[in-house]
């Protein structure tokens, strides 16, 4: 039995698909580009990332994030990074592993500790999908028609996903949507890194009016003689 079999319905700690997505299914422009990704206030990045103390991606991702920043940086978290071309020694801080995809999550999969972000790109997921150990997809769906880039999702075997939550953010127009994959290690999580809608304008109180002590003349009682 594989490692990914056996991992399956024993571990608690999840495998999630956490990305930004276009309106027409792209992850990234043509290059690796992340510029249309839509920006929202009410979006907690720091409760996202407590969600996972690791995070897991190819190299193609890994390099446009070098690109883009010039370094990869993750709080908290530690970095997987998947390529038979990387040299280890040359990225310090992050893990480079030439091993199997699939082995290597499924012995993440296995030990105690907070979910694992599957970070991208889109070919990883197909083989980690394929390989049974994805348990969620979740999408941040920008209001964004790119045209051409990097799909969410290479060509392949279809999957029936179950909604467990959606919020959609009216200032932005992204709506946030959180599946659960079929024989999953659990159900996807709820949506917990958008932030409630604050009230902008209080119910103004007055203050109640104090009754003012009554100033009526006291009667005067006549004293009999």
């Amino acid at each position: 039995m594989s490692a990914a079999k056996q991992t399956r319905g024993k571990a608690r700690r999840r495998l999630r698909y956490q990305v930004a997505v276009t309106l027409d299914g792209f992850i990234a422009g043509p290059n690796g580009e992340a510029d249309w990704i839509v920006m929202d206030s009410s979006i907690d990045f720091t409760a996202l990332y407590n969600e996972f103390d690791t995070a897991v991606m190819g190299r193609k991702t890994y390099e446009a994030g070098l690109a883009l920043a010039g370094r990869v940086e993750m709080p908290g978290i530690d970095v997987v990074v998947f390529s038979q071309t990387l040299p280890p020694s040359a990225y310090p801080g992050v893990r480079i592993t030439n091993h199997d995809p699939g082995e290597i999550v499924a012995q993440l999969k296995a030990k105690p500790g907070k979910d694992i972000w599957l970070f991208g790109g889109g070919e990883l997921f197909r083989t980690l999908l394929d390989a049974g150990l994805v348990d969620s997809v979740e999408l941040a769906v920008m209001p964004v028609l790119l045209g051409t880039g990097i799909p969410l999702l290479p060509p392949g075997a279809s999957t029936k996903l179950v909604l467990v939550d959606q919020k959609t953010l009216p200032r932005s127009g992204i709506v946030v949507m959180s599946y659960t994959v079929p024989g999953a290690s659990g159900p996807a999580p709820p949506i917990r890194f958008v932030k409630s809608k604050s009230r902008a304008s209080k119910k103004k109180t007055t203050p109640k009016k104090t009754k003012k002590p009554s100033r009526r003349p006291a009667r005067l009682r006549r004293r009999r003689a």
